[in-house]
């Protein structure tokens, strides 16, 4: 087992919004072992719930007992893989479960060093020096449109495909996680997030309520109430983690 040197703290909230009959998030998280992790599930009737429960329990249980003779990337990938095998024999096996997927986004880290891994739509971000950075990319349709140049911003926005995602945990056989690299530093506070936050709230938005600077349970309580506030059209989770030091 690994415990970093450095120093953290977390805190998450999840809340079904104002629509949605149920709650298909999920996360988990360990600061002694530096593993984060918010999943968003999707699947009929109770579909999307397993398969973000599963999701976080086999990357959870993965990482939280790596071996030291591995690295964390490794880790990381192989964590990734468990997840989705699991989710997807699953379904294979229950026709009430067929087609559930999820998607994830975690930071992963060790002493200073870490990784940020996404797979779906669900946002990684970092807070540092008052300045809000986006570290993961979408595998959306419309983001995958942008990068193309076939569509700008606004039009993304927009678009009547913005909740199509193009990779999901549990969908396929095996999945392509993007990995990033990330050094931290004293100061930098981490969310992780489900859409249900970032479909309300602008960048710009979280920026200012992050730049608050509250004790984080009671920030991860005003990120949550201001996406209520918006509308709450879908479940909202919200993750934050803070380098103390």
């Amino acid at each position: 087992m690994a415990i970093s040197d450095a120093h953290y703290s977390a805190a998450a909230v999840t809340d079904r919004g104002r629509k949605r009959p149920a709650n298909e998030d999920a996360f988990g998280y360990s600061v002694e072992h530096g593993v984060y992790i918010v999943c968003d599930g999707m699947g009929g009737a109770a579909a999307g719930e397993v398969a973000s429960a599963l999701a976080v329990d086999e990357v959870m249980r993965v990482l939280t007992g790596r071996d030291e003779a591995h690295t964390l990337l490794d880790e990381a990938e192989n964590a990734i893989a468990t997840a989705n095998a699991a989710i997807y024999q699953r379904a294979q096996h229950n026709r009430n479960l067929s087609g559930m997927g999820t998607t994830l986004v975690g930071l992963l880290t060790e002493d200073h060093h870490g990784y940020m891994v996404n797979v779906g739509d669900s946002r990684g971000y970092r807070l540092r020096n008052s300045r809000l950075e986006q570290i993961t990319i979408d595998h959306s349709l419309v983001e995958e449109q942008v990068r193309m140049g076939r569509m700008d911003r606004l039009e993304a926005e927009r678009s009547p495909f913005k909740n199509v995602i193009t990779r999901a945990l549990g969908t396929q056989s095996s999945v392509t996680p993007d990995i990033f690299e990330l050094a931290t530093e004293p100061g930098d506070l981490y969310l992780l997030c489900s859409d249900g936050l970032t479909r309300e709230l602008s960048d710009a938005q979280l920026e200012t309520l992050m730049k608050h600077d509250p004790p984080l349970p009671e920030m991860c309580a005003h990120l949550i109430e201001a996406a209520n506030g918006a509308g709450g059209h879908d479940n909202i989770t919200c993750l934050l983690v803070r380098v103390e030091a």
